[in-house]
Protein backbone atom coordinates (compact mmCIF):
# COMPACT_ATOMS: atom_id res chain seq x y z
CA UNK A 1 0.00 0.00 0.00
CA UNK A 2 0.91 3.42 -0.32
CA UNK A 3 3.46 4.78 2.18
CA UNK A 4 1.41 8.16 2.12
CA UNK A 5 -2.48 6.62 2.04
CA UNK A 6 -3.40 6.54 4.99
CA UNK A 7 -2.54 10.21 5.96
CA UNK A 8 -5.11 10.95 3.16
CA UNK A 9 -8.98 11.60 4.58
CA UNK A 10 -10.75 12.24 1.42
CA UNK A 11 -11.02 10.93 -2.15
CA UNK A 12 -8.94 13.95 -3.88
CA UNK A 13 -6.09 13.54 -1.31
CA UNK A 14 -5.90 9.90 -1.70
CA UNK A 15 -5.17 11.58 -5.65
CA UNK A 16 -2.78 13.80 -4.32
CA UNK A 17 -1.07 11.77 -2.21
CA UNK A 18 -0.78 9.41 -5.34
CA UNK A 19 0.72 11.82 -7.69
CA UNK A 20 3.43 12.61 -5.09
CA UNK A 21 4.70 9.42 -4.91
CA UNK A 22 4.54 8.27 -8.49
CA UNK A 23 3.18 11.31 -10.96
CA UNK A 24 4.38 9.17 -14.33
CA UNK A 25 3.35 5.72 -13.68
CA UNK A 26 0.11 4.52 -15.03
CA UNK A 27 -3.04 5.19 -12.68
CA UNK A 28 -6.16 4.11 -15.23
CA UNK A 29 -5.97 2.57 -18.73
CA UNK A 30 -9.75 1.77 -20.99
CA UNK A 31 -10.03 -0.29 -23.30
CA UNK A 32 -13.65 0.26 -25.61
CA UNK A 33 -13.35 -3.34 -26.74
CA UNK A 34 -16.54 -2.21 -29.86
CA UNK A 35 -14.14 0.74 -31.03
CA UNK A 36 -10.85 -1.16 -30.42
CA UNK A 37 -9.87 2.38 -28.08
CA UNK A 38 -7.20 2.07 -25.61
CA UNK A 39 -6.87 5.01 -23.48
CA UNK A 40 -3.87 5.79 -20.81
CA UNK A 41 -3.27 7.78 -17.70
CA UNK A 42 -0.95 8.47 -15.82
CA UNK A 43 -1.92 10.00 -11.78
CA UNK A 44 -0.56 13.62 -13.38
CA UNK A 45 -2.36 13.40 -16.34
CA UNK A 46 -5.42 12.24 -15.03
CA UNK A 47 -5.17 14.67 -12.16
CA UNK A 48 -4.80 17.75 -14.64
CA UNK A 49 -8.34 16.16 -16.38
CA UNK A 50 -10.31 16.04 -12.37
CA UNK A 51 -8.86 19.55 -11.76
CA UNK A 52 -10.51 21.24 -15.12
CA UNK A 53 -13.32 19.40 -14.91
CA UNK A 54 -13.67 20.76 -11.14
CA UNK A 55 -12.99 23.97 -12.21
CA UNK A 56 -15.66 23.26 -15.22
CA UNK A 57 -18.23 22.94 -12.73
CA UNK A 58 -17.56 25.52 -9.62
CA UNK A 59 -16.34 28.71 -12.36
CA UNK A 60 -18.43 27.19 -15.50
CA UNK A 61 -22.04 25.97 -13.75
CA UNK A 62 -21.56 27.56 -10.61
CA UNK A 63 -21.98 24.10 -8.61
CA UNK A 64 -21.38 24.22 -4.97
CA UNK A 65 -20.90 21.49 -2.32
CA UNK A 66 -24.07 20.07 -2.14
CA UNK A 67 -25.09 19.95 -5.17
CA UNK A 68 -26.19 16.92 -7.61
CA UNK A 69 -25.03 15.86 -10.52
CA UNK A 70 -25.96 12.79 -12.12
CA UNK A 71 -23.84 10.42 -13.95
CA UNK A 72 -25.72 9.33 -17.33
CA UNK A 73 -22.44 7.92 -18.28
CA UNK A 74 -20.91 4.15 -19.29
CA UNK A 75 -17.68 2.63 -17.18
CA UNK A 76 -15.02 4.78 -19.29
CA UNK A 77 -12.19 6.81 -17.94
CA UNK A 78 -14.22 10.25 -18.05
CA UNK A 79 -16.35 8.77 -16.06
CA UNK A 80 -13.94 8.25 -12.97
CA UNK A 81 -12.67 11.71 -14.11
CA UNK A 82 -16.29 13.30 -13.24
CA UNK A 83 -16.65 11.35 -10.27
CA UNK A 84 -13.49 12.49 -8.82
CA UNK A 85 -13.87 16.47 -9.87
CA UNK A 86 -17.57 16.19 -8.00
CA UNK A 87 -15.78 14.90 -4.80
CA UNK A 88 -13.35 17.34 -4.93
CA UNK A 89 -15.85 19.76 -4.90
CA UNK A 90 -18.18 18.48 -2.37
CA UNK A 91 -20.86 17.82 -4.98
CA UNK A 92 -23.14 14.82 -4.70
CA UNK A 93 -22.85 12.61 -7.49
CA UNK A 94 -25.44 9.89 -8.24
CA UNK A 95 -24.47 7.38 -11.90
CA UNK A 96 -26.88 6.16 -13.95
CA UNK A 97 -26.70 3.31 -16.51
CA UNK A 98 -27.33 5.02 -19.84
CA UNK A 99 -28.88 1.55 -20.84
CA UNK A 100 -31.63 2.09 -18.24
CA UNK A 101 -32.61 5.56 -20.06
CA UNK A 102 -32.37 4.03 -23.42
CA UNK A 103 -35.12 2.09 -22.24
CA UNK A 104 -37.12 4.44 -20.72
CA UNK A 105 -36.62 3.49 -16.94
CA UNK A 106 -34.54 6.23 -14.86
CA UNK A 107 -35.69 6.05 -11.64
CA UNK A 108 -37.19 10.09 -10.37
CA UNK A 109 -34.03 12.51 -8.75
CA UNK A 110 -34.76 14.41 -6.25
CA UNK A 111 -37.03 16.66 -8.40
CA UNK A 112 -37.43 19.46 -5.74
CA UNK A 113 -33.58 20.25 -5.79
CA UNK A 114 -31.80 20.96 -9.18
CA UNK A 115 -29.21 19.13 -10.21
CA UNK A 116 -26.63 19.07 -12.95
CA UNK A 117 -27.02 16.21 -15.52
CA UNK A 118 -23.89 14.72 -17.64
CA UNK A 119 -24.53 12.84 -20.04
CA UNK A 120 -22.73 10.45 -23.26
CA UNK A 121 -23.66 11.47 -26.45
CA UNK A 122 -25.30 7.77 -27.19
CA UNK A 123 -27.86 8.42 -24.64
CA UNK A 124 -27.96 12.32 -24.90
CA UNK A 125 -31.10 12.74 -26.79
CA UNK A 126 -33.17 10.20 -24.84
CA UNK A 127 -32.07 12.53 -21.23
CA UNK A 128 -33.10 16.01 -22.96
CA UNK A 129 -36.16 14.73 -23.83
CA UNK A 130 -36.74 12.53 -20.24
CA UNK A 131 -38.96 14.40 -18.42
CA UNK A 132 -37.46 12.58 -15.20
CA UNK A 133 -34.18 13.53 -15.81
CA UNK A 134 -34.39 16.39 -17.68
CA UNK A 135 -37.23 18.38 -15.75
CA UNK A 136 -35.24 19.25 -12.88
CA UNK A 137 -32.00 19.44 -14.20
CA UNK A 138 -30.09 23.06 -13.88
CA UNK A 139 -27.93 22.47 -16.42
CA UNK A 140 -27.28 19.50 -19.37
CA UNK A 141 -23.29 18.56 -20.25
CA UNK A 142 -22.81 16.27 -23.06
CA UNK A 143 -19.49 13.86 -23.22
CA UNK A 144 -18.44 12.99 -26.79
CA UNK A 145 -16.22 10.22 -25.23
CA UNK A 146 -14.50 10.66 -28.16
CA UNK A 147 -10.64 8.82 -27.73
CA UNK A 148 -9.18 12.57 -28.94
CA UNK A 149 -11.42 14.42 -27.04
CA UNK A 150 -13.72 16.11 -29.41
CA UNK A 151 -16.62 17.68 -29.81
CA UNK A 152 -20.02 16.65 -30.03
CA UNK A 153 -21.10 15.43 -33.40
CA UNK A 154 -24.41 16.95 -32.39
CA UNK A 155 -25.18 19.24 -29.36
CA UNK A 156 -28.50 19.92 -29.20
CA UNK A 157 -29.79 23.24 -27.65
CA UNK A 158 -29.52 23.66 -24.30
CA UNK A 159 -27.02 21.23 -23.83
CA UNK A 160 -23.21 22.39 -22.62
CA UNK A 161 -20.41 20.76 -24.75
CA UNK A 162 -17.63 19.16 -21.96
CA UNK A 163 -15.05 19.11 -25.05
CA UNK A 164 -15.58 21.85 -25.96
CA UNK A 165 -15.45 23.76 -22.53
CA UNK A 166 -13.33 22.17 -20.33
CA UNK A 167 -9.78 22.41 -21.97
CA UNK A 168 -10.16 26.48 -20.90
CA UNK A 169 -9.98 25.71 -17.32
CA UNK A 170 -7.08 25.72 -14.97
CA UNK A 171 -5.51 22.61 -14.39
CA UNK A 172 -5.40 23.25 -10.55
CA UNK A 173 -8.57 23.36 -8.52
CA UNK A 174 -8.26 24.06 -4.33
CA UNK A 175 -11.51 23.67 -2.91
CA UNK A 176 -13.64 25.55 -0.68
CA UNK A 177 -12.91 25.29 3.60
CA UNK A 178 -16.67 23.89 3.19
CA UNK A 179 -15.68 20.58 1.84
CA UNK A 180 -14.32 18.45 4.54
CA UNK A 181 -13.95 14.52 5.03
CA UNK A 182 -17.45 14.50 5.74
CA UNK A 183 -19.11 16.53 3.19
CA UNK A 184 -21.62 14.08 1.76
CA UNK A 185 -20.18 12.99 -1.96
CA UNK A 186 -22.00 10.22 -3.21
CA UNK A 187 -25.29 8.52 -3.48
CA UNK A 188 -25.03 4.79 -4.53
CA UNK A 189 -27.60 1.93 -4.20
CA UNK A 190 -29.82 4.59 -2.18
CA UNK A 191 -27.22 5.30 0.38
CA UNK A 192 -25.40 8.20 0.79
CA UNK A 193 -21.60 8.70 1.45
CA UNK A 194 -18.83 11.01 2.98
CA UNK A 195 -15.60 11.30 1.22
CA UNK A 196 -14.29 10.00 4.25
CA UNK A 197 -16.75 7.17 3.69
CA UNK A 198 -15.61 6.56 0.67
CA UNK A 199 -12.15 6.32 1.73
CA UNK A 200 -12.64 4.28 4.30
CA UNK A 201 -14.71 1.75 2.16
CA UNK A 202 -11.52 1.84 -0.12
CA UNK A 203 -9.66 0.96 2.21
CA UNK A 204 -11.17 -2.31 3.57
CA UNK A 205 -11.68 -2.98 0.09
CA UNK A 206 -8.36 -2.37 -0.23
CA UNK A 207 -7.23 -5.21 2.58
CA UNK A 208 -9.63 -7.74 1.77
CA UNK A 209 -8.94 -7.87 -1.65
CA UNK A 210 -4.89 -7.72 -0.87
CA UNK A 211 -4.01 -4.59 -3.43
CA UNK A 212 -0.64 -3.14 -3.17
CA UNK A 213 1.51 -0.90 -5.39
CA UNK A 214 2.64 -3.67 -7.55
CA UNK A 215 -1.29 -4.81 -8.81
CA UNK A 216 -3.30 -3.83 -11.86
CA UNK A 217 -6.98 -4.56 -11.63
CA UNK A 218 -8.77 -4.92 -14.69
CA UNK A 219 -12.42 -4.20 -13.92
CA UNK A 220 -15.73 -4.91 -16.02
CA UNK A 221 -18.25 -3.38 -13.64
CA UNK A 222 -20.66 -0.44 -13.63
CA UNK A 223 -20.13 2.46 -11.43
CA UNK A 224 -23.81 1.96 -10.59
CA UNK A 225 -22.80 0.05 -7.83
CA UNK A 226 -20.86 0.28 -4.81
CA UNK A 227 -18.32 -2.26 -5.93
CA UNK A 228 -17.87 -0.95 -9.36
CA UNK A 229 -16.56 2.62 -7.83
CA UNK A 230 -14.31 0.70 -5.09
CA UNK A 231 -13.27 -1.46 -7.99
CA UNK A 232 -12.58 1.17 -11.03
CA UNK A 233 -11.18 3.87 -8.92
CA UNK A 234 -11.12 4.31 -5.15
CA UNK A 235 -9.44 0.87 -4.02
CA UNK A 236 -6.66 1.35 -6.30
CA UNK A 237 -5.90 4.74 -5.39
CA UNK A 238 -6.01 3.99 -1.57
CA UNK A 239 -3.78 0.53 -2.04
CA UNK A 240 -1.40 2.31 -4.84
CA UNK A 241 -2.61 0.00 -7.60
CA UNK A 242 -3.85 0.90 -11.42
CA UNK A 243 -6.90 -0.23 -12.93
CA UNK A 244 -7.61 -1.33 -16.33
CA UNK A 245 -11.52 0.05 -17.23
CA UNK A 246 -13.18 -2.37 -19.67
CA UNK A 247 -16.66 -0.99 -21.77
CA UNK A 248 -17.94 -3.73 -24.10
CA UNK A 249 -16.05 -6.40 -22.93
CA UNK A 250 -14.99 -8.67 -25.33
CA UNK A 251 -14.43 -11.91 -23.42
CA UNK A 252 -12.18 -13.35 -26.57
CA UNK A 253 -9.88 -11.01 -26.03
CA UNK A 254 -9.18 -12.02 -21.87
CA UNK A 255 -6.40 -13.61 -21.95
CA UNK A 256 -4.29 -11.74 -24.08
CA UNK A 257 -4.92 -8.60 -22.62
CA UNK A 258 -4.23 -9.98 -19.39
CA UNK A 259 -0.84 -10.79 -20.27
CA UNK A 260 -0.19 -7.59 -22.57
CA UNK A 261 -1.64 -5.35 -19.31
CA UNK A 262 0.47 -7.31 -16.09
CA UNK A 263 -2.95 -7.88 -15.15
CA UNK A 264 -2.78 -9.62 -11.54
CA UNK A 265 -6.62 -8.95 -10.47
CA UNK A 266 -9.64 -9.35 -12.34
CA UNK A 267 -13.57 -7.66 -11.56
CA UNK A 268 -15.93 -8.30 -12.86
CA UNK A 269 -15.79 -11.45 -15.17
CA UNK A 270 -16.92 -14.55 -13.60
CA UNK A 271 -13.64 -16.32 -11.74
CA UNK A 272 -12.38 -19.27 -11.88
CA UNK A 273 -14.10 -20.67 -8.47
CA UNK A 274 -17.26 -17.51 -8.23
CA UNK A 275 -19.77 -16.83 -10.50
CA UNK A 276 -20.49 -12.91 -9.13
CA UNK A 277 -17.90 -11.07 -10.50
CA UNK A 278 -16.12 -10.63 -7.26
CA UNK A 279 -12.11 -9.09 -7.46
CA UNK A 280 -9.97 -12.86 -7.56
CA UNK A 281 -5.83 -12.74 -7.98
CA UNK A 282 -4.90 -14.66 -10.81
CA UNK A 283 -2.21 -17.15 -10.03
Amino acid sequence: MSAHAGEAATPAELLRRRVADDPSRPLVTFYDDASGERVELSARTFENWVAKTANFLVDGLAAEPGTRVVLVLPPHWQTAVWLMACWSAGLITEVVDPETVKRGGAEPIRVSDPYIVAAAQEVLDDVVTDETLAGGAEEIVGLSLHALGGPLTDCPPGVTDYAAEVRTYGDRFVPGPEVTPGTPVMTVTKATFTGAELVGAARAAAEKWELDARDRILVDMSFTTLDGVLTGLIAPLASGASVIIQRNFDKATLDRRLTLEHVTVVAGPPGPNDESGSPYRLP
